[in-house]
């Protein structure tokens, strides 16, 4: 089953060629959804509405996105799609679902196709109950970490999922791994930032303080080109699960989940990253919302040392590798 819940279905657009893509995740009817977010430059829709001071519950898709702030039209399609599926809230003026969506930021050049409404569509469209495809696909075509050093030290990301149960309960999370730092298990450098460890690093050092490489300094103005600038990173994601939760308690979780990144992502949460969480439950179980947060962080850190695992090189991407032979530990 997709993320070990019943009747989730997840669907994915792929685009190679562009390095961009996005990832839909459709909601069982009933389902109630929650959202937080951590990052200091956030790229999303419905955080409103999801968010816990509004009366609303509802949850119908979540839409993860390359392409940035353009990436937010590809919910659009979601929300056509769900609409003409007989899918949302049931108003005078028809069917207005509640779709969830955040971005990442993929876009290296005004020549590159952004990610858009049909996408979407497509993305549902092609949504399964089977397991979703992890590494360099959907939402996790163009991603990139371990950029702290600079964007010439960086490494590949991708999309990772991963299933956390205990008993009848089931928590499944769906992260898109695009963080400005690197990945870590325990003390083991996954991927991340290839720079020699003599080299400075964010936030210990200034960007004024970088080293190109061919170990040259950076400089302000061009480390931020080289990391894509301070809004250009982001650890995006989904947990669900088959518990039952009040629209409070999923606010909590999808904060609490948030816990994931920082056990695996370091740096974790600056001001150069967008990181946003989506809870979804299904409520047909009987659990602790501690409980489900408790399991969400472990399903989030674990999705997220899977997306990067699984990252393969893409030509449009081919300046950061995947072989992690030769990475050096940050200071």
């Amino acid at each position: 089953m997709a993320l070990g819940i019943e009747n989730v279905r997840v669907g994915v657009v792929t685009d190679v060629d562009n390095a961009t893509g996005c990832t839909v995740i459709l909601a069982p009817a009933g389902s109630v959804g929650g959202f937080a977010v951590r990052g200091g430059a956030p790229g999303t829709r419905e955080a409103a509405v999801l968010s816990a001071g509004s009366p609303s519950s509802s949850i119908h898709a979540v839409a993860l996105c390359g392409s940035s702030l353009f990436g937010l039209s590809a919910a659009g399609g979601v929300a056509d799609w769900c609409a003409a599926n007989d899918i949302g809230l049931s108003l005078p003026g028809g069917r207005f679902p509640i779709v969830g969506a955040a971005v990442v930021m993929d876009v290296h050049s005004p020549e590159e196709r952004r990610i858009g409404p049909q996408d979407g569509w497509d993305a549902c469209e092609a949504a399964t109950n089977e397991a979703p495809a992890e590494g360099s696909v959907g939402v996790g075509t163009g991603c990139t970490v371990g950029k702290e050093g600079g964007r010439d030290w960086g490494s590949k990301g991708g999309q990772g999922w991963a299933i956390c149960s205990e008993g009848d309960i089931t928590v499944g999370a769906l992260m898109a791994v695009n963080a400005f730092g690197s990945i870590y298990r325990d003390s083991e450098l996954l991927a991340g930032c290839r720079a020699p460890v003599e080299f400075p690093r964010y936030p210990a050092a200034s960007p004024s303080e970088m080293f190109d490489a061919n170990g040259d300094p950076v400089g302000e103005a061009e480390w931020g080109a080289m990391s894509d600038g301070p809004t250009t990173n982001t650890v995006i994601g989904v947990v669900v699960t088959n518990a039952k939760l009040s629209k409070a308690e999923a606010c909590r979780v999808a904060d609490l989940a948030h816990g994931g990144i920082t056990r695996t992502v370091s740096p974790a949460h600056t001001n150069m990253d967008g990181d946003a969480m989506f809870a979804i439950s299904t409520g047909t179980a009987e659990a602790s919302a501690d409980l489900i947060a408790d399991m969400a962080a472990t399903a989030v850190a674990n999705a997220i040392h899977s997306a990067v695992i699984s990252a393969t090189e893409i030509a449009a991407r081919s300046a950061w590798p995947v072989d992690r032979r030769g990475l050096q530990p940050g200071p």
